[in-house]
Order: structure tokens, then C-alpha cells, then sequence
């Protein structure tokens, strides 16, 4: 990903500097992705929703699609949980997501040399990027005895 805008740039910046038109419904959905990290495309748009008023499900979708197609998202797909969208975009950095509850945290890329990008063998591809994800159980989940119901 080549994104290396901040993620606390107006949204209008952020979508002329992607050569995208600005409407109302990139820009509430920048913001609904700007407040709550790794949202779902429901998340999103309960929020342009709340912001905007009526707006359809395909017009969510298709704004969510645009902006990562420009880099100005990134959407992630753990196993087993709807796609989540984030702004933090321009640097290689994984995912640690619970197996309970469906939380997730970022988890900066090894700084240095990145194992992660070096895999034992490309099959003649140019490895651009690696996702990596980890499992396991958050505090939350940890403290309230959702292990044993696993």
C-alpha cells in the first residue's frame, strides 16, 4: 500500500489528493471509519446514516469499494468475520484478533529486517505485502470466562 496521507487529514484533502470527487457520503464514511477503527460496512453505515440521513446499502458498499480502491482504506478480512475497513494505510502492520468476541488491534510490522515479508518461496511473485494475523483471546473475553465456552 502506497497510501502515505495521515489519517487526520480532512477527509475532501484525502479524496483530491486520490483524484476523487468529493460527496457526501466519501466524506461521512471517512469519517465513520475515522472514528471507530477496523469498522464493519454495517458500522459505517449506521454512521452515514446518523450523519446524512437516507442512504442506501449499495451506495455505502459501492463508497467503501471506491476508497479502497484509492488506498484510503484498507479492508481486512479475519476468518470467520465480516470484512472491516480502517484508515491506517501506507505501512505493513498486522492484525491480532479475538476468537471470541471479534475485537481487533493493530500489531506494528518488525521493525528492521521483516521476516514477514520474505517468504520461503514466492513462486515467481513480486511480494509487495504480507498480512499476518493472530488469534487468541482479549482481555475482556480472558476475564469473563468466554475460554470456556470456545
Amino acid at each position: 500500500m502506497s497510501s502515505t496521507a495521515p489519517a487526520a487529514a480532512a477527509p475532501e484533502d484525502l479524496l483530491r489528493g486520490a483524484g476523487l470527487r468529493v460527496t457526501a457520503v466519501r466524506v461521512a464514511a471517512l469519517h465513520a471509519v475515522g472514528h471507530k477503527q477496523h469498522a464493519t460496512a454495517d458500522d459505517v453505515l449506521g454512521s452515514v446514516r446518523a450523519e446524512l440521513g437516507t442512504v442506501s446499502v449499495q451506495a455505502v458498499y459501492d463508497v467503501l469499494h471506491a476508497l479502497t480502491d484509492a488506498r484510503l482504506l484498507r479492508r481486512i478480512e479475519p476468518a470467520g468475520h465480516p470484512a472491516r475497513y480502517e484508515r491506517r494505510t501506507g505501512d505493513n502492520h498486522h492484525h491480532v484478533v479475538c476468537r471470541s468476541c471479534g475485537a481487533i488491534g493493530d500489531v506494528d510490522c518488525t521493525v528492521g529486517h521483516a521476516p514477514c515479508l520474505t517468504p520461503s518461496d514466492d513462486h515467481g511473485f513480486v511480494v509487495e505485502t504480507a498480512e499476518v494475523t493472530y488469534w487468541g483471546l482479549c482481555p475482556g473475553c480472558r476475564t469473563s470466562g468466554s475460554a470456556a465456552r470456545i
